[in-house]
């Protein structure tokens, strides 16, 4: 088993390489890297079986390294920080264990890469991403009958004293069975983003994006007649829908 080390502390490195030799003695330990920077290198011209990942690093976060290039290899997240576990899930994690790192947990962690995948190939088969299906049509209520809207003809979906309306291109608004949480996920995020708690828009949908005080933005949509702020954290990533990126 081929193991890569991102932990920017040495005592850190020593005692991961120490734990695995010790119990896992096919262990090869690939490379060590304490920077984003250095890892995202080693990774991209390399390849391993299993990283083992602390969350901060020399020069920024590890999540920056899922940024730069696409990692496909599970990971064991091993940090003094229990915060970003909910984010850790969201990339490869097989496990997120807490400095000081127990050897027992660490043991179990990595066996769990034997028995939920007896062929780490298969893991990393799994952890590769897939076509995603989104929706391409809605159902819609209409009084005490049901119809459809085809997706493209959304222009957003907003939430409104408990209810969540999808509002069509024509400006007619139609409740459906959805929260918008649970829309979220079901729509192309090439075309949908979520600008608020409670609204979805479609890239469509924008009639003028303009600055707002605090660094934040003002969306105003075609045939809404309120605007939208969109939060200082949320621009970066907004900006980014807008360019196609």
């Amino acid at each position: 088993m081929k193991v890569f080390i991102i932990d920017d502390e040495k005592p850190a490195q020593e005692e991961l390489s120490r734990i695995l030799l010790k119990h896992f003695p096919d262990t090869v330990i690939a490379g060590i890297a304490g920077s984003v920077r250095e890892s995202a290198e080693w990774l991209g011209k390399n390849r391993a079986d299993l990283i083992f990942m602390d969350i901060r690093l020399s020069d920024g976060s590890c999540f920056d390294i899922f940024n730069i290039l696409e990692v496909r290899t599970p990971v064991i997240f091993t940090t003094a920080y229990d915060r970003y576990a909910l984010k850790a899930f969201k990339v490869n994690s097989v496990d997120y264990l807490l400095k000081p790192v127990d050897e027992d947990e660490l043991v179990a962690a990595v066996r769990k890469l034997d028995y939920r995948y007896p062929n780490v190939k298969e893991l990393i088969a799994d952890l590769s991403p897939t076509p995603a299906r989104y929706k391409t049509r809605i159902s819609v209520r209409c009084g005490d009958s049901y119809g459809f809207l085809p997706i493209e003809r959304i222009s957003y979906f907003i939430s409104e004293d408990g209810l969540t309306f999808a509002v069509s291109d024509s400006g007619d608004r139609h409740p459906v069975d959805y929260t918008i949480e649970s829309l979220e996920s079901r729509l192309d995020p090439g075309l949908f983003f979520r600008v608020t708690r409670g609204c979805i828009v479609s890239i469509n949908s924008i009639g003028k994006v303009s600055r707002y005080f605090n660094s934040r933005l003002k969306i105003t949509l075609k045939g809404h007649t309120g605007d939208l702020i969109l939060s200082r954290v949320r621009v970066p990533d907004f900006l980014k829908w807008l360019d196609g990126r």
